[in-house]
């Protein structure tokens, strides 16, 4: 598997799957969900209540359509919220490794990810990344590729050069 990182909207790639970082309760939220769920409009929350009543657990994926999207599917993961104490690291690689199987199970071939709960959630960077790149790197999977999504230009430039070291 190629995995790439691009500067820009994860909003708008060109995928067979993006990837949400999403909260347990699975109905929206900030940041990278709820740019998700405004873009993919009501049709990503109606299956994500439909699909999961409950929600999902830290460190669990699932997926949904993804509406208006430009993906086929959104493929959600409930990342560790490193600020309420949830620090256990196999938690948050086990985000990526669920997307990759449930992208394999849907067929994606190509997959763009966030840096899972390095947002709101308060991973550290530059371990967010790490734990991403090693997990991706390491996956027996199908997608061709993984395209990790920045958002801003600093994100970009950490992933840029974990990668060129890898």
């Amino acid at each position: 598997m190629e995995i790439t990182v691009v500067h820009g909207d994860i909003t708008r790639q060109q995928v067979d799957a993006v990837v949400n970082a999403a909260n347990r309760g699975m109905r929206g939220g900030g940041g990278v969900d709820g740019a998700i769920h405004a873009a993919g409009g009501p049709a990503v929350l109606a299956d994500c209540v439909a699909r999961f009543p409950h929600g999902l657990a830290t460190g669990d994926a699932g997926w949904t359509t993804a509406g208006d999207l430009p993906a086929r599917w959104v493929i959600h993961v409930v990342g560790p919220d490193h600020r309420s104490g949830q620090t256990d690291r196999s938690l948050l690689t086990s985000c990526y490794a669920r997307a990759l199987a449930v992208a394999d199970e849907l067929g994606a071939g190509s997959v763009a990810f966030p840096l899972v709960s390095a947002g709101i959630y308060g991973w550290p960077k530059h371990d967010a990344v790490a734990a991403a790149i090693e997990t991706l790197a390491a996956a027996e999977t199908a997608v061709a590729e993984a395209r990790m999504v920045a958002f801003d230009r600093g994100t970009y430039q950490l992933i840029a050069q974990s990668l060129s070291t890898t």
